[in-house]
Parts: structure tokens; sequence; C-alpha cells
């Protein structure tokens, strides 16, 4: 049975869904909008909220604070990932208490069938409620 198992194997062993989720994340940090598959662009979802918010918090907390952390933050972003930029997007969504991504489903890629969709970062809210 598959109670309480969460997210997709997307034809990968484990370390190969790591890895491939791992790189996404850094490219996704990178240029803030990727064009890939629904499922990975669901998956990459899941994980761009859980680093925002916790990139959020140690950006709230007090200078130095909670090692554990930045320890996981290291440990789930590529090396190539700069804390100045993970900083920056932290900082863009102070103010937001989730939601930070977007999925928008593009139709099927032709060579293969396989359903596209492209995933970004939302722009920042206006004081009015409107996206600018």
């Amino acid at each position: 049975m598959k109670h309480l198992k969460r997210g997709r194997k997307l034809s990968r062993t484990r370390k190969q869904r790591k890895a491939l989720l791992k790189t996404m994340l850094g490219n996704f940090i990178l240029q803030e909008r990727i064009k890939t598959t629904e499922a990975k662009a669901k998956e990459l979802k899941e994980k761009v909220e859980k680093i925002i918010s916790r990139a959020k918090k140690i950006l709230a907390g007090p200078k130095g604070a909670d090692l554990s952390q930045v320890k996981f933050l290291r440990s789930q972003l590529p090396r190539s990932i700069k804390a100045e930029t993970l900083k920056k997007i932290a900082q863009r969504f102070s103010g937001r208490k989730g939601g930070y991504t977007r999925v928008v489903k593009i139709g099927q890629r032709r060579s293969d069938g396989a359903k596209m969709a492209i995933i970004e970062l939302i722009k920042e809210e206006t004081h009015a409620g409107k996206i600018s």
C-alpha cells in the first residue's frame, strides 16, 4: 500500500531522483523560471517552497541563527548557489507566507507527447494585492 508515501518516482532510482531535483533546484534559483515536464515541475515546486521558507527563517532570526537550518539548506542546494542569491530571494518574499512559485501548463511536447509546464517565481505583490 502507498499510504503516507509522498512524491513522484520520475522513473529514476532514489539517488538519480535526488540529483535531478538538486540540479533543477539550482538552475531554478539562478534563472527564476524553467521549462520542464508537469511532474518534475510539481516536485520542484514543493522543494522550492521549503527552501525559501527556511531561508526566510534564517534571515528573520538573529545573526548566526540556527546552524542546523543553514546546514540543511547547504545540503539541499548545489554548491554553485551563493548565499547572496538565496538571501535576495528570501528578502523578496519576506512579506509573503507561502505560494512563492507558479506552475503554468503549456501543453504537450511534440516529440514524445509529454505534458510540459513552466515553473516560475511569482512577482512581488503591490499593497493593493495585485500582481505587478
